[in-house]
C-alpha cells in the first residue's frame, strides 16, 4: 500500500468501518478492500465491537445458482397435477372462492376453471411428479426439493419480482445475492462475487432484480453479456498498453483517497475496489466465457449450440436464440461456482402467458428443461452440489382458471395466482427427493405446510451459515433485512 493511503486510512479505520458496514459483511468488505490496496490487514480484521459471524447455522452452502423464469410458470402444467381441476374444467369457481378473488386480468362473473391437458408422471425412487414437457427435470428427481405451497402478496410483475428478489416488494432494497455476499464476501479475487445472467427477452423488473440498494454498491450484481466483451468496455481501448492503464488507475485510486480523506464517504472505497476488481477481470472474465476447453460431451449434454425450434415464438422473439443463450448461461454458472462467484442470477424471460398457454409454455419449458438438469447433474458428479444450492423460481404462478379477456373466443391462457405455486430447489444441503406441501384439489390454495417468500429467504440463508435475524444493516435509522420483519427457516427442509 502507498503511504498516502496508509495514512489516509489509518487515522480514519473505526469511522470508515462503522459507517461502512458492521459484522461480518463489514469483515468481508474489509477483506476486498485489503487486496485492492485499500486497506492494511489489521484495518481489516479490527472490526466493531460485537461483531462476528451472525448465524447459529453450519455452512453448508457456499455458492447459489439463482435460476429465475420472470414472468410466472404455470404450476398446474408444470409440478402440480390436479385430476380434479380437469374433471371440472368449464364449470364456474365455487362462490365461496370466487367472492374473496382478486385478479389481474381475468372477469370474474364470465370466468371458468380450466384443467390442464399435460400428461404427469412419476421420476426416480421418490415418485416426483413432472409433466411430460420436463422430462430431464425427472430425470434428477431425487436430487431436487419441489416446494407446492409457495405463496405471496404481490400478483403483479415488478412488484412481485422485487419481492422475491429482495423480500419485500420496494424500490431500493438490496437483493439476495448482494445479502448473502455481504454477509460472507466472495471467494474470487478476479471475478465479481455476484453475477447475473440473462436469456430471453428481459424481466419486467430490469436491473432493480439485482441491485445492492443501500448496501455498498461493491455488493451489487454485475451483468454478464451474452454476445461480445462479458462487461462493457472490460477491454482495453486499441494502442493502450496495460503498463499505462495501470498509472491510470494507480492515479486515480491517490484522487480518490484524497477525496475519502476530506468527505469519509464509503462508496469512495467501493469505487476504488470496483476500478481493481475490473483491472483484474480483463483476464478473467475472457477465459471465464470462452468454453472452448470443455469437451463436446459436456456442450451437447448442456445443449450449447442447440437450434431454436422451426416453430418459434410468434412474434419477434424466434430470432434471440434463447435456446442456446440459456445453455450456455447453465455451463457458464458452473464455471463461475468453480471460480470462486457466490451468486449467479440466470434470469430467463417471458414466462407471462395470458394467451396461446400451451404453445409458448411448451417453448420454454423445453428450453430450460435439458440445460437445468445437465447442470445438476454436473454438479453431483464433480463433488460440487452438496455446496452449490440451485433454486428455480419465480414471482407467483398461475391460476386455475382461463384467460377471459373481452374478444377472445376460448380460455387458452391463465392469469396471475399469487396463492399457491411452486418451487425447485436442489443441493446446498436440502434434501432431495422430497415434494414439500400441498394445494387444495383444483390448485386455488395452500392446504399443508404454506411457505412464504421470506420463509425461503430464512431457509436459504441458513445453508450459508446465516441466521436471517442478525444478518442486518442499519439505513435511515432502521435495522434492515432480506426477511423484513418475517420469515422462518423450514427444518424439513434440510438434510
Amino acid at each position: 500500500m502507498n503511504s498516502l493511503a496508509e495514512q489516509v486510512l489509518q487515522s480514519q479505520r473505526r469511522e470508515f468501518l462503522t459507517t461502512t458496514a458492521s459484522g461480518l459483511g463489514g469483515m468481508a468488505l474489509g477483506s476486498m478492500l485489503t487486496d485492492d490496496g485499500v486497506l492494511c490487514a489489521q484495518e481489516a480484521v479490527d472490526a466493531p465491537a460485537g461483531s462476528g459471524n451472525p448465524s447459529q447455522y453450519e455452512a453448508k452452502a457456499k455458492a447459489c445458482i439463482f435460476i429465475y423464469m420472470a414472468g410466472a410458470p404455470s404450476q398446474l402444467d408444470l409440478f402440480d397435477p390436479k385430476p380434479k381441476l380437469r374433471e371440472m374444467h368449464g364449470e364456474k369457481l365455487p362462490k365461496s372462492i370466487l367472492d374473496k378473488a382478486r385478479f389481474a386480468f381475468i372477469k370474474p362473473d364470465s370466468a371458468t376453471l380450466m384443467g390442464s391437458p399435460r400428461k404427469f408422471t412419476k421420476h426416480g425412487e421418490s415418485g416426483m411428479e413432472f409433466s411430460d414437457w420436463l422430462p430431464n427435470l425427472g430425470s434428477v428427481a431425487d436430487d431436487l426439493l419441489m416446494v407446492r405451497s409457495l405463496h405471496s402478496e404481490e400478483f403483479n410483475h415488478h412488484p412481485g419480482q422485487l419481492m422475491m428478489q429482495c423480500g419485500v416488494s420496494r424500490f431500493g432494497m438490496p437483493t439476495m445475492g448482494s445479502w448473502i455476499n455481504y454477509g460472507l464476501g466472495s471467494e474470487s479475487k478476479n471475478l465479481p462475487g455476484y453475477v447475473v445472467l440473462t436469456a430471453g427477452r428481459g424481466s419486467s423488473g430490469g436491473a432493480t432484480l439485482y441491485q445492492s440498494g443501500f448496501l455498498p454498491s461493491s455488493y451489487g450484481g454485475v451483468l454478464f453479456r451474452n454476445q461480445g466483451e462479458p462487461i462493457l468496455n472490460l477491454a482495453n481501448p486499441a494502442g493502450l498498453p496495460s503498463e499505462l492503464q495501470r498509472a491510470g488507475l494507480d492515479a486515480l485510486k491517490s484522487f480518490n483517497q484524497r477525496r475519502y480523506q476530506e468527505v469519509h464517504d464509503p462508496e469512495i472505497a467501493s469505487r476504488i475496489a470496483s476500478y481493481e476488481l475490473a483491472n483484474r477481470m480483463q483476464t478473467a472474465a475472457p477465459e471465464l466465457i470462452d468454453l472452448s476447453n470443455e469437451s463436446q460431451q459436456t456442450l451437447d449434454r448442456y445443449g450449447v449450440g442447440r437450434p431454436e425450434p422451426e416453430k418459434v415464438w410468434r412474434g419477434s422473439l424466434g430470432h434471440l436464440k434463447t435456446y442456446d443463450t440459456f445453455a450456455r448461461n447453465c455451463l457458464l454458472a458452473r464455471r463461475m461456482v468453480e471460480r470462486g462467484v457466490r451468486f449467479i442470477n440466470i434470469i430467463h424471460a417471458s414466462w407471462d402467458q395470458h394467451s396461446e398457454l400451451d404453445f409458448h409454455l411448451q417453448h420454454n419449458a423445453e428450453c430450460v428443461d435439458q440445460p437445468i438438469a445437465a447442470l445438476i447433474k454436473d454438479l453431483k458428479e464433480r463433488g460440487m452440489l452438496d455446496s452449490t444450492m440451485v433454486v428455480w423460481g419465480s414471482e407467483f404462478g398461475r391460476t386455475p382458471l382461463g384467460e377471459n379477456r373481452p374478444g377472445r373466443t376460448s380460455n387458452t391462457g391463465r392469469d396471475h395466482h399469487p396463492f399457491a405455486y411452486s418451487m425447485l430447489l436442489a443441493g446446498g444441503g436440502l434434501k432431495g427427493g422430497m415434494t414439500y406441501g400441498k394445494t387444495d384439489e383444483i390448485g386455488w390454495n395452500v392446504e399443508e405446510n404454506p411457505v412464504h417468500i421470506n420463509d425461503l429467504h430464512a431457509t436459504m440463508l441458513s445453508q450459508f451459515g446465516l441466521d436471517h435475524l442478525k444478518l442486518t444493516y442499519r439505513f435511515q435509522g432502521r435495522d434492515f433485512r432480506l426477511t423484513d420483519v418475517g420469515g422462518k427457516v423450514i427444518d424439513d427442509w434440510i438434510a
